[in-house]
């Protein structure tokens, strides 16, 4: 594990190419995806999710050339759900990868259980158990993720946590996945599994959070201040919908905030512009003009 979760190093986990290509009209080729990925390592991101190895022959090709290239110089991950060809076919795209990390993921929520996966709780969990552990046979470094975790009852995203870290999850994600979590509440679920998870010190905590409500950074941010100690995030905040939570906005509120949050990322932030005009040209997603840290008028002031 790159930031052990007490040295106030926050991992950078960047999704640009998994999540955010999701973002309509923003698919790259493999290509591109490796002209991103290059940027990314220069940039210092510790994780590079390279993409989602089942879903298409191009994103197991584009998982596997980033392990290849880019393998050393930065944790690669591919993702997968909860079944065993997604998760042997993630495994075999990440070969090549020195550093390398496999992410499951399974629904939590009351809504996901009842009308995506027609589970119920104890099937879930049982899931979770197994396939995190196939995953930790093959993969020291595994993440787990209940997928919509913002609006799973408490009890149960605790117990499915505390089972996941006993399976061999060695960072466990909470994902907003429809952006409806507000700081306060989200912030709080951090909280609450650091104080009803017994074993929640064994595994990094993560945020990854959508920006339907325009509150992913905040959200994000009030995760970082209740002991997340990974982000996950995108170039240009692009992703599903309205986006995930900006990796700039989120580095750039560690760096220059030092006294709330007292702790920092590897990021080298000179070249967070460079990047975010690269990932725009190569999506064609123009960057607004009064986008933060980024945008054309951040840099005027009159």
């Amino acid at each position: 594990m790159l930031n052990d979760s007490n040295s106030g190093g926050i991992t950078i986990f960047d999704t640009t190419l998994r999540d955010g290509e999701q973002s309509p009209g923003c698919s790259m080729n493999t290509a591109e995806k490796l002209e991103v990925a290059a940027a990314l390592v220069e940039l210092g991101v510790d994780v590079i999710e390279a993409g989602f190895p089942i879903a298409s022959p191009g994103d197991f090709e584009a998982v596997q050339l980033v392990s290849q290239q880019f393998g050393e110089r930065a944790t690669i991950c591919g993702l997968a759900r909860c079944r065993p060809e997604d998760i042997d076919r993630a495994w075999e795209a990440l070969q090549d990868a020195q550093r390398k990390r496999l992410h499951v993921f399974l629904a939590t929520s009351a809504i996901h259980r009842e009308f995506k996966l027609k589970m119920a709780k104890e099937e879930i969990v049982r899931t979770a158990v197994k396939m995190v552990s196939r995953a930790a046979d093959l993969c020291e470094d595994v993440e787990f993720s209940p997928e919509d975790a913002a609006r799973t009852e408490l009890d149960f995203l605790c117990e499915v946590v505390e089972k996941a870290i006993d399976a061999g999850a060695t960072t466990i994600n909470i994902p907003d996945t429809v952006g409806y979590a507000t700081p306060e509440q989200f912030g709080a679920v951090f909280a609450h599994l650091k104080t009803h998870v017994p074993n929640i010190e064994r595994a990094v905590l993560s945020a990854h959070c959508h920006n339907d409500l325009g509150l992913a950074v905040a959200n994000s941010l009030a995760a970082v201040a209740q002991g997340a100690r990974q982000v996950e995030c995108t170039i240009n905040g692009l992703g599903e919908r309205a986006g995930n939570a900006a990796l700039e906005e989120i580095v750039m509120a560690v760096a220059t905030r030092q006294d709330a949050f007292g702790c920092h990322t590897r990021v080298n932030t000179a070249k967070l512009f460079p990047i975010s005009r690269l990932v725009s040209s190569i999506t064609g997603m123009k960057v607004q003009r009064n986008k933060a840290i980024v945008g054309q008028n951040a840099f005027a002031h009159e």
